[in-house]
């Protein structure tokens, strides 16, 4: 009895596939993997050290 029911619009669902199917697609041309979110962490910090004051 204490279950809610949540009302989702047609183009809220429409929104959400289309995201999905985006998503999928930008996964496809760049696969998520650890080294490349390494190698541009690491840039970032590379970076801010010349950013910083000496």
């Amino acid at each position: 009895m204490g279950q809610v029911i949540q009302f989702v619009s047609k183009s809220e669902r429409e929104r959400i596939r289309l995201i999905q199917e985006a998503r999928a697609i930008y996964d496809s041309i760049f696969p998520p993997n650890d080294a490349a979110g390494e190698q541009s962490s690491g840039a970032n910090g590379r970076q801010g050290e010349r950013g910083s004051p000496a």
